[in-house]
């Protein structure tokens, strides 16, 4: 059976308190608090190299601070297991056809299938056989429009199918909150809204709390962020309502002048 925290309802689902991160001498992320609550698409813009992934890396369990602290659901995160904390509700998308290109789109799915069940996806043959895993496997595939594709190699799916695969895949979590990278990355301009239509729906149908976005693509970000936070040389330099985000000018020149599209 899996185990969750204890939900805060009425407080953050996530947030940074005083974090920082250093590698050696040099520091990633200066000092950064932050709140995301429910209901939230909270997008992170910001220049290369201002320190967006780290941020995301560090939120995520993927490493944890030098100094501060990342709270989920309440509760400090303590352990970088990214696994584990998945499992309870943090989940990143996992961009599993890179890793591995080999499985097929149903076969994929089962492996965050299998993770959120509690059972070891390895056991792809026993995945394939257990009637709960299949029943997420079909939900998500149904949502994001992949039904017709369950048999086919992840890596012979066309590009914007394989970033809806990559989503798809962390929302077989069922998470309260999902971060996602660039997930319209390399998708062609007329296909980039209809991947975030589709994700940001399936993401309402799975009742995930919240969406954290690192963006590059500005056009995205006014049209789908609820709010936005700026990051420069690892420290946030706004957090504001997307529409009060755009008429900051001083920002905006950081942000756009430096940020490739």
């Amino acid at each position: 059976m899996r185990t969750q925290p204890n939900p805060a309802p009425h407080g953050p689902l996530l947030e940074a308190r005083g974090v920082s991160k250093r590698y050696g001498d040099f520091v990633a992320l200066r000092d950064v608090t932050l709140s995301v609550y429910n209901d939230e698409v909270v997008s992170i813009v910001g220049p290369n190299g201002a320190g967006k992934t780290t941020l995301v890396n560090t939120l995520t369990g993927l490493h944890l601070p030098t100094t501060g602290e990342v709270r989920f659901l309440g509760e400090k995160l303590t352990s970088n297991d990214i696994v584990k904390l998945s499992t309870q509700g943090l989940a990143r998308a996992f961009q599993l056809v890179n890793i591995f290109p080999d499985l097929t789109v149903r076969e994929t799915l089962s492996v965050a299938a299998s993770s959120y069940s509690g059972l070891r996806w390895r056991m792809l043959q026993n995945c394939r056989r257990n009637d709960a895993v299949q029943r997420i496997v079909e939900d998500i595939a149904r949502a994001f429009g992949l039904q017709s594709s369950l048999d086919v190699l992840s890596s012979a799916l066309p590009h914007g199918k394989r970033k809806l695969l990559d989503v798809a895949s962390a929302l077989a979590l069922h998470p309260k909150v999902l971060l996602l990278d660039e997930p319209t990355a390399g998708v062609s301009t007329a296909d980039k809204y209809d991947v975030m239509e589709t994700l940001l729906a399936a993401a309402k149908k799975m009742n995930v709390g919240a969406i954290m976005l690192v963006e590059h693509d500005m056009d995205l970000v006014s049209r789908y962020s609820t709010r936005i936070i700026a990051m420069q040389d690892g420290a946030k330099i706004a957090d504001s309502p997307a529409a009060e985000f755009f008429q900051n000018e001083e920002v905006l020149s950081i942000v756009v002048g430096k940020a490739s599209h």
